[in-house]
Formats: structure tokens, C-alpha cells, sequence
């Protein structure tokens, strides 16, 4: 009879769920230390091989954070000690385990990052055995266990055995080249890369550069101290900057996991998701191949994304902020795109998780192949309601969570929505990656939306940011 030993206490564990929108994700050393990811990475093994209809391998990718290594290491030797086989494939994008999971016989995949948080932060992402986003029912089975378990014996003790497998990531970037056509040439294109220092940087700009694009790369090293500081999707005023200087056709900034995108026209204008899944799936409608013209966004899209698509026939399906969310409406409607605001574009002609490099490399096809630029493409679209998004920090996941039952919180949502009727709308909500409140109002007068924004800010602060 083998006994493991418990290394970690369970009392220390916070009493709010551990798996938030995202998988679990907090400052690296706290929760995510080394003790805590190898009994993760038992019990996640336990109920991923349950769950397995298969005796493969799962999947380990990492961004660039000083801490993803450790983290890595740390959930191999926890599926180790489960007996199941591991391979890791290193420093890549988290599209590229989902891939790779789906396009094998893996029981499942693990992506070690944050995303776009800052460095001191990390996170462990789980996928299924399809490369989707782990189903609610499984990450409640591994929390279930972490919370109850106090060691466990194993009468009939296996150990598995953990692979280095980098090459793999050749397969994912074979991937990203054949969902383009054949005959697809980014000839005469200047692209100017913001790789945030992150997860891209081997992938985008040789997949560009491939394709005949000439490419002018920023932030363009693995650098776990600098990964998402001041760079990358979540700040673009350095890429923009980049794109007029070098004069460029279009520009990209990915976060540090690239799952996400952010685009930047000739002029130096942000093109968000919203105008990305606009532009896509006009094209997609003309090629008949967007089923009932649907899309689906979440509640983060702009308004005026979605009155100019229905004025022409089109149809949208909102979701909860979380590519999950939008996955799983696509996955129920049978729509074949949909994505978020921030970047997070899923094309299920091509993949089944929110790409950033395979959508920065379509929306630069569909540039070269429509004659025009991408500002001309956006100038013909439609024109964003005013949007102003801010955030106030609130510590504590339970009282960010309870903000609902806040009174002054709930009256002021109410007066705002009643002022202006159908010529806006609001969103308030909790962030299920980090310790924000997000206050969000959008209007078809610019005075209006700041008015109700800073007002709504104004009242959070008083009654949540203690």
C-alpha cells in the first residue's frame, strides 16, 4: 500500500471557488505554489482520466512567467503520481495545447498562464478531452477533491511518465497556415507584431513572415518580467505609434497567452473584436457559410455592432463576458463564430477555442482579398456607440461577489437605465479574473455616457472599495 502524504492545508484554502471564468489564477506563491499544483494536478488527473474514454497523454503548455515553470513541473509530477503520461510541450500559445489536444488522443490539456495579468500573477487552465474549456461539472469533482481529501492511499500504485515534446507546436503552427487558402500571399503587407513578451513570440511572426509579410516585431523575447507591462492587447498606444512610423498596413497586439487579439489600422486606430467579428462574418454571410447569419458576442459588445448587423438581416446571441460562455452558445445554437470586445474570436471552421494569431492572420486574408484596407473596411461598417468601461478594485472574491445584493448599488443601476431609456445601457459586473468591479455604460451621446459612468463609479467606490 502506498500513502501520499497531504502537503498542503486545506484550511488555507479560501472559501470562495477556486475555479473561476478561467480555470484558477491568483499571484504565483500564494494559492499557486508548489505544494498546492502537485495535488491539483493528482485529483485533476483522477477525474480527467474518469472522464477519458482513451489511456492518452495531457497536455502542458506555458507563457513566458518566471513562475510557469515551477507551476509546470509542479502539475506533472501531481499527474505523474496518478499514473497518467504527460507531455510538455513548453513555451506556446494556449490555442496551441487546445489544438493539440483535439487533434490527438489526449485525455485533456493544462495551459500554465494568466493571460493578460501582470507578472506577478498566473493561473492553470484546464481543457477537455475535445481542447475545450473543462466542463463545470469536472473543475467542481477536482475541487471537491482538494477540499475533502486528506492524503489518500493507492493499493495499486502506477506512475506515469512526463515527456518533452516542443515539436508539437510545429503542428499547431501547420494548423494556423492550412485554415487559410491555398493560394492566400501576405506579399507587399508591412505588419507591425505586438508579442507582449509572451507566448507568441516563436509562432506569429514566423507564420507571418512565411506567408511573404514583411514584419516588424516589438516585445519580441520570452521575458517573464516584462510579460503584459505596458505592451501586448490590454496597451496599444506603443503599437499604434509603431504602425504609423513604419508606415504599416495593419498592426496586431496579442496578449501573453495569445488567445486574444487587438488590431490597429493604417491610421493608428484600435480595431476591436466587435469590428473583427463584424468584418469575419460579413464575409463568412456572403460565403454562405454563417448558418442563420448568426453571431454570437457577449454582453460586452457594443450596441452599435449589434443594430447595424441585424439592419442587415443579421442575428445576435449575447453571453456572459467568458469565452467559455461563448463557446458553449456556439456549441448550442450551431453558430460558427462569435467572440468578445476584448479580442477573443472563436471561428469553429477553423478551431475550438478563441485564437489571437489565427484571427489576426484571417482578418489580414480578408484585408488582401477584399482589394481595400482594413480602414476602408471599417469606415463601410458601422460607427460604436460611446463606451466608457472602468474599473474599481474591491478585495475580497465574497464581497465582489455579493455586489448584486448592494442597495445603493442596485437603485443607481436603476436611475441610470431609467434616464436613458433606449438610447443606452449599462453593465455592472464582478471580474472573474481579478479583483475588479467593471462599470460599464454606453450611450448614443458621448456627455450622457460619461455623466452615468462617473456617477455609477461614484457609488461602487462608496459602497464596495472599503
Amino acid at each position: 500500500m502506498i500513502y501520499r502524504a497531504k502537503t498542503f492545508n486545506t484550511k488555507k484554502l479560501p472559501k470562495t471557488p477556486l475555479f473561476g471564468t478561467d480555470g484558477i489564477r491568483g499571484k504565483a506563491g500564494d494559492i499557486l505554489n508548489a505544494a498546492f499544483t502537485v495535488e491539483l494536478g493528482y485529483w485533476a488527473g483522477k477525474v480527467l482520466e474518469s472522464a477519458a474514454h482513451n489511456s492518452g497523454p495531457i497536455i502542458i503548455g506555458q507563457d513566458s512567467r518566471n513562475s510557469s515553470d515551477m507551476l509546470s513541473m509542479a502539475i506533472a509530477a501531481g499527474l505523474t503520481s496518478a499514473g497518467l503520461e504527460v507531455w510538455n510541450i513548453g513555451l506556446c500559445p494556449t490555442p496551441c495545447v487546445a489544438s493539440i489536444v483535439h487533434d490527438s488522443e489526449a485525455m485533456g490539456g493544462i495551459m500554465i498562464s494568466a493571460s493578460h495579468n501582470p507578472p506577478p500573477d498566473n493561473g492553470i487552465k484546464f481543457f477537455g478531452k475535445e481542447g475545450t474549456k473543462l466542463a463545470d461539472s469536472l473543475s467542481q469533482k477536482i475541487e471537491h477533491h482538494l477540499r475533502n481529501s486528506s492524503g489518500h492511499e493507492d493499493d495499486n500504485p502506477s506512475w506515469g511518465k512526463r515527456y518533452h515534446r516542443p515539436e508539437l507546436v510545429q503542428q499547431y503552427t501547420q494548423m494556423l497556415r492550412n485554415s487559410l487558402a491555398p493560394k492566400v500571399s501576405f506579399e507587399g503587407m508591412r505588419i507591425v507584431l505586438d508579442l507582449a513578451w509572451g507566448a507568441s513570440v516563436q509562432v506569429a511572426p514566423a507564420v507571418f513572415e512565411e506567408l511573404g509579410a514583411e514584419v516588424v516585431s516589438l516585445h519580441q523575447l520570452a521575458d517573464g518580467d516584462r510579460i503584459n507591462v505596458n505592451c501586448g492587447s490590454t496597451h496599444l498606444d506603443i503599437l499604434q505609434q509603431a504602425v504609423k512610423e513604419h508606415q504599416a498596413d495593419l498592426g496586431f497586439a496579442f496578449d501573453g497567452d495569445a488567445d486574444r487579439v487587438m488590431a490597429i489600422d493604417s491610421k493608428g486606430r484600435v480595431i476591436d473584436g466587435d469590428y473583427i467579428l463584424y468584418l469575419w462574418g460579413d464575409r463568412l454571410r456572403k460565403e454562405q457559410q454563417l448558418p442563420n447569419d448568426l453571431i454570437v458576442a457577449t454582453v460586452m459588445a457594443n450596441l452599435g455592432f449589434e443594430r447595424a448587423w441585424e439592419a442587415q438581416g443579421g442575428k445576435m446571441e449575447r453571453t456572459k463576458v467568458g469565452d467559455r460562455y461563448v463557446q458553449a452558445a456556439m456549441w448550442n445554437t450551431g453558430a460558427m463564430l462569435g467572440g468578445e470586445q476584448s479580442g477573443h474570436i472563436l471561428c469553429h471552421h477553423h478551431g475550438v477555442s478563441g485564437d489571437g494569431i489565427q484571427t489576426a492572420l484571417h482578418l489580414t486574408s480578408l484585408v488582401c482579398q477584399s482589394g481595400s484596407s482594413l480602414t476602408e473596411l471599417v469606415n463601410n461598417s458601422f460607427r460604436t456607440y460611446p463606451q466608457i468601461l472602468k474599473n474599481v478594485r474591491v478585495e475580497g472574491r465574497e464581497r465582489r461577489s455579493k455586489w448584486q445584493e448592494c442597495n445603493a448599488v442596485q437603485n443607481a443601476i436603476a436611475q441610470a437605465e431609467a434616464a436613458m431609456g433606449d438610447r443606452g445601457r449599462i453593465l455592472v459586473r464582478a471580474s472573474g479574473t481579478e479583483p475588479l468591479i467593471r462599470v460599464m455604460v454606453e450611450a448614443e451621446d458621448l456627455e450622457l455616457t460619461s455623466h452615468w459612468t462617473d456617477k455609477l463609479v461614484r457609488v461602487v467606490e462608496t459602497n464596495l472599495a472599503v
